[in-house]
């Protein structure tokens, strides 16, 4: 297949260019600590051998990559699944889902698309902010991955988001892949997920005819992703913290590698994915006098509407909401067991904050408003 050259250097490595990707990766001190720390009991030359062997991204995610998130997941989690009846896996479709973690999101969703009988996995959507390492952007577009490219002047960002609309558009039609993108840049901090219009527009950027045509194009899956538990949460909590006290506060170089290595290896209790019916008819039922200026809002809360009516809701959300609020509303959806537990969860997490002017309730209502807005947004979007 041709590639157009405009996609060179945003998209995932070519089958043709792996041995030298292979060779990058494997000389590099950073990474050889890396595969030695995932896998002490193997030697290195021995791993080295069998990634050479892979002749495509597809073939390295399936010997490495799928078994490594199947047997972390093992350890980590208290199982985790895919419904995915609305969908037909001989398809290929955009999954835009709420974003939970930096990397699981989508690494898990590689593993469950496998497991539901889809020929390939995703091609996935990530910010250039998280590629400074030579070695960790040659790796991620080893794993299928496509540069979205942050922090450039306006003029050069409306070029950059018009190269990556078509290089999505590419992927599905041409390439038959699918893709995955998160509904809005970054996580939703406290877990109150709203699709970004930006990233709507952002995709109808590329393509052909109206916004619901240009959509339709990209055959769009609203996906719900629903931890028991987030690893993440109480650094999520000390951004909100930072961010309240110091508005001018930024990530430092370490933040993300820390969030990223804490969502990975951390507890996440059970997790469950849920794919909404892919959104198409729904394009073709819009009102032909929507108006221009509403129609990436509406389509936008559709996609809300898709995500939050399909959470799986844990005993943890209930306790959460409860306990924000100051009631005892939702005691039929839990145990004293379970409030134990989560109280003594809760209490771990708060445990591992050390900063400077910590302030306990902000933190402890963060925390409980990240477990409560998704019960919050399933009760409005099903009532």
């Amino acid at each position: 297949m041709i590639i157009p050259e405009k996609f060179n250097d945003i998209r995932p490595f070519e089958p043709e260019e792996l041995p030298e990707v292979y060779d990058r990766l494997l000389a590099n001190p950073q990474f050889q600590a890396v595969v030695r720390y995932l896998y002490p009991d193997v030697p290195f030359d021995m791993l080295a051998a069998k990634m050479k062997t892979c002749k495509t991204s597809l073939d390295f995610q399936m010997q490495f990559c799928y078994k490594f998130i199947d047997n972390l997941m093992k350890k980590a989690s208290r199982g985790y699944e895919m419904n995915c009846k609305a969908i037909n896996n001989t398809k290929h479709y955009t999954f835009v889902s709420n974003h939970r973690d930096i990397v699981l999101d989508s690494a898990i969703l590689d593993v469950l698309l496998i497991d539901a009988g889809f020929t390939t996995t995703c091609e996935i959507a990530i910010g250039d902010n998280l590629l400074a390492l030579p070695w960790v952007k040659d790796l991620v577009r080893l794993n299928k991955s496509f540069i979205v490219k942050r922090g450039l002047p306006m003029r050069e960002m409306l070029m950059a988001g018009k190269t990556l609309s078509e290089y999505m558009h590419f992927a599905i039609q041409e390439k038959h892949e699918n893709v995955w993108v998160a509904q809005r840049s970054g996580r939703a901090k406290d877990s109150n997920d709203r699709t970004s219009e930006g990233v709507l527009k952002m995709m109808t950027m590329g393509g052909t005819g109206t916004v619901p045509e240009r959509l339709k194009e990209l055959h769009i899956v609203p996906l719900t992703i629903s931890y028991e538990y987030d690893p993440c949460d109480y650094l999520k909590a000390v951004e909100l913290q930072q961010k309240r006290d110091n508005p001018e506060w930024k990530k430092g170089p370490n933040d993300d590698i820390i969030s990223m290595q804490t969502g990975i290896m951390g507890f996440k209790g059970h997790v469950h994915y849920h794919c909404a019916p892919c959104i198409d008819e729904y394009l073709d039922n819009l009102p032909a006098d929507t108006p221009k200026g509403e129609i990436h809002r509406i389509i936008a809360e559709h996609i809300d509407h898709e995500i939050h009516s399909h959470y799986m809701l844990y005993p943890s959300n209930y306790v959460a909401l409860d306990e924000l609020q100051g009631t005892e509303d939702y005691k039929d959806h839990y145990s004293a067991d379970d409030k134990a537990f989560f109280d003594r969860y809760l209490a771990g997490q708060m445990a591992k904050i050390n900063m400077p002017n910590k302030d306990e309730a902000f933190l402890r209502k963060s925390i409980l408003t990240m477990y409560a807005n998704p019960a919050i947004n399933y009760m409005n979007a099903t009532k």
